[in-house]
């Protein structure tokens, strides 16, 4: 039996990018280096010494990826603003050039009906604030606060939809507590004086954007979030479940949502790391609507030789899993949404990134058939559904991504894209999951 699952008719269609994954021209129109870029030169930081500095090349060809997006049917695309494009030295003289070309990509989406999404920070952070000390710097917030408005006062009048920081936890944590993503520190203490200083610029860059928008702009975050399940239901692995929740998901949402950081977590953290940081009023600011970037699940146990939340244990029964060795557990993005309604109560949620990375191969006939990743959206998008119909505010999704790209410290070699990239002659090609997403937007849901 067929089951036809229909979407409201306001529900926003999307798929999103980065500006280092995608745009290339590194050195292009006065651009500045960023820490990945210097990530990048490092050897042995990213595999097969692969570097963003051309990637896709959208930079000069984003008129034919709108064209593509427009052929895809998208109602919305989400893209993020390089910060050394706009402010090579992190603070300081404004880049003209960099703010032209973002001016350009946003009329080329409007020109053809497609909402752009700006998110301002999606990782690239100027080198040159990184030898001052990085995010786990305060002096950062200040530099973002300028940044933000450099870009709110030549985009708000076009840009509706604003996010202000991509997965704070990513970039924090990896970033400055286990360097395994630029800059490449490894400091338990660097990274919570990180994380804590980016919810500020959050707050910051929000009061910004909101002074030069209009009664139509929304401003958001996106948190990367995983739920969480114990490998038993013993007291110890429940704990450890509880505490992983915490560290990835509770860490950042409560701040936002509820002005203060979970006493269970802070509490932790003040024993292991002597952290003692609190908000006070006015330091932390709701998000108009939650962006949520999901892909998997945990399954954890305890390890009783370490309490703290960061090494515990994964333990994943058999199942599916993608080329990132995440395993595709759809209904954990239901029980997401859902928890996510009952606890935070935002007003709107949309899915900011959701996709998977296989092993693709093009066919002598020119066409890539990735079947598990159309199987993969199918079972996404039908969670998505259900958690709708159980009151989840859900109000729009965006496909991650709209084209292969660089995988951060996974180089080349993870492709994610509904969109193949011949990265040696930057051919796209729009994949089998590509074309069944168009053919989604299009009927506005899909039969299962």
């Amino acid at each position: 039996m067929s089951n036809k699952l229909e979407f409201a008719d306001s529900f926003v269609w999307g798929a999103a990018a980065s500006s280092y994954q995608i745009e290339g021209a590194e050195t292009a129109d006065g651009r500045g280096p960023s820490i990945w870029d210097t990530f990048c030169d490092t050897p042995g930081k990213v595999k097969n010494g692969d570097t963003g500095a051309v990637a896709c090349d959208h930079y000069h060809r984003y008129q034919d990826d709108v064209a593509l997006m427009k052929r895809i049917g998208l109602d919305a695309y989400r893209f993020s603003i390089a910060w050394p494009r706009i402010i090579p030295q992190g603070t300081g003289t404004i880049n003209t050039a960099g703010l032209d070309f973002y001016e350009r990509l946003v009329d080329e989406l409007l020109a053809n009906d497609i909402q752009p999404w700006a998110t301002l920070y999606h990782w690239d952070l100027p080198q040159a604030l990184e030898d001052r000390g990085g995010w786990p710097n305060q002096e950062t917030i200040d530099a973002f606060a300028g940044y933000a408005e450099a870009v709110a006062r030549r985009l708000s009048d076009r840009v509706k939809h604003w996010m202000t920081l991509n997965e704070p936890w990513v970039f924090t944590f990896l970033g400055y507590g286990i360097g395994i993503h630029a800059p490449g520190r490894s400091d338990y203490h660097a990274y919570l004086a990180a994380a804590h200083n980016a919810i500020l610029a959050h707050t910051r860059a929000t009061e910004i954007l909101r002074a030069h928008g209009d009664a139509h702009t929304r401003i958001g975050i996106a948190l990367n979030m995983n739920w969480v399940d114990s490998a038993t239901d013993s007291e110890e692995d429940r704990g450890a479940a509880r505490r992983l929740d915490g560290f990835i998901n509770r860490w950042f949402a409560d701040p936002l949502y509820k002005g203060q950081y979970p006493d269970d977590m802070l509490a932790t953290y003040a024993q292991h790391f002597g952290f003692d940081r609190t908000f006070s009023t006015g330091e932390t600011s709701r998000p108009d609507f939650l962006g949520l970037n999901y892909y998997s699940r945990a399954v954890v146990a305890d390890d009783p030789d370490d309490p703290t939340p960061m090494k515990i244990k994964n333990v994943r029964p058999e199942a599916e899993y993608t080329a990132m060795d995440w395993e595709v557990a759809p209904d954990s993005l239901r029980q997401q949404l859902v928890r996510l309604g009952v606890d935070y109560q935002p007003g709107e949620i949309y899915i900011t990134e959701n996709g998977a990375a296989f092993e693709d191969t093009v066919t002598p006939e020119g066409e890539v058939k990735d079947d598990r990743r159309v199987a993969f959206y199918q079972s996404y998008l039908a969670a998505a559904h259900q958690a709708i119909q159980e009151g989840a505010p859900l109000k729009g999704y965006f496909a991650w991504s709209l084209m292969d790209n660089f995988e951060w410290a996974e180089g080349y070699e993870k492709r994610f894209g509904i969109t193949y990239v011949d990265f040696s002659t930057q051919r796209r090609i729009l994949k089998d999951s590509g074309k069944w997403y168009s053919q989604t937007i299009h009927q506005n849901g899909f039969t299962i």
